[in-house]
């Protein structure tokens, strides 16, 4: 009985550090390091929230930082608080990135870029039986349409003279609602959702060209748009969405970097995003294999804490719907 207690108690040993070294063989891609210093940031919805808070971060480390928005007043005011705060100069470009050939002409007048910050996003949330189809088209074409238009616009400058600039970075900003559909986000939701997708095949197209990609996933977060935002929230929206807290911007702007740094694919902002990252880790690539463990190890709990908060939904859905029905 002894030598059977003793060969369970080395087997509780050795089946964890049989999968660590097996995953530390098998993550792809490798870790890397994205430095900040000397090289040049261009951020979208740069003008306010998390884009300027990544902006003043950035230009704090010594980055030529380059923003675009939409509203040049608002670009202006961006430039001068950053000027104020850190005593640099930044570039400040006006453009709808819905529109291609003025998203292109803004990065061609950039420069090449090193970083990549596509921050950009537009929230409306409604339930879809409600919403405008010309709003869902609004939500769909900003959030995923003009990241693509530009990493498009990017990319050839992008990857000219990695090998002796150094690694580049794309950054994609995507929401807790791309990684878990909620009630009253169904177009917001299919447009964050999209960008995993997006991201997921570019970082094996462009792995080679030492470019690697960040997809952050930042909670409701307290900017201007989020008070407009909850102005149209559905009821049941807030009622389900309540467990969650806001985030300060400065807050998401640190882990953002932080994550864009490490060249970390998948970046969680808060302790609710870091288990949804788990839960949702699906093909997605790991750089780290210790992280890779916790995925694998966890994956089995992870679904079954899924399945009750989905029972916990459903079950406010039911009793929101039977209340109001009556009423």
């Amino acid at each position: 009985m002894a030598g059977v207690y003793i060969s369970f108690s080395s087997l509780i040993l050795i089946v964890p550090l049989a999968l660590l070294l097996l995953l530390y063989f098998i993550v792809r891609p490798k870790p890397a390091r994205v430095p900040i210093k000397n090289r040049h940031v261009f951020i979208t919805g740069g003008s306010s929230g998390i884009g300027l808070s990544l902006a003043h971060l950035c230009a704090r480390q010594g980055a030529s930082v380059s923003l675009l928005a939409r509203d040049a007043a608002k670009l202006e005011e961006a430039k001068q608080s950053i000027k104020l705060a850190t005593g640099c100069d930044v570039s400040v470009f006006s453009a709808d990135v819905r529109d291609y050939d003025a998203v292109k002409r803004a990065v061609e007048e950039a420069g090449p870029i090193d970083v990549l910050v596509c921050n950009h996003g537009v929230f409306v949330p409604q339930e879809l039986a409600e919403q405008e189809i010309e709003e869902i088209k609004f939500m769909v074409d900003v959030n995923l349409m003009g990241t693509f238009h530009l990493i498009k616009a990017a990319l050839p400058g992008m990857k000219k003279n990695r090998a002796e600039l150094g690694p580049g970075s794309i950054a994609i900003m995507s929401s807790q609602a791309g990684q878990v559909g909620i009630y009253g986000y169904t177009a917001y939701s299919a447009s964050k959702f999209g960008l995993k997708g997006l991201a997921e095949a570019l970082q094996q197209e462009i792995i080679s060209d030492n470019i690697h990609v960040s997809l952050i996933f930042p909670p409701d977060t307290d900017t201007p748009g989020l008070v407009e935002e909850t102005k149209r929230r559905p009821q049941l929206t807030s009622i389900i969405a309540a467990s969650s807290g806001a985030m300060k911007a400065d807050e998401v702007a640190k882990k953002s970097l932080n994550g864009i740094e490490s060249g970390t694919f998948i970046v969680p902002c808060n302790f609710e995003g870091f288990l949804l990252s788990v839960a949702t880790a699906g093909l997605s690539p790991q750089r780290s294999f210790l992280m890779a463990f916790v995925e694998v190890t966890t994956a089995g709990l992870m679904r079954l804490a899924g399945l009750f908060f989905q029972w916990n939904w459903y079950g406010a859905i039911d009793k929101w719907r039977s209340t109001n029905t009556r009423t």
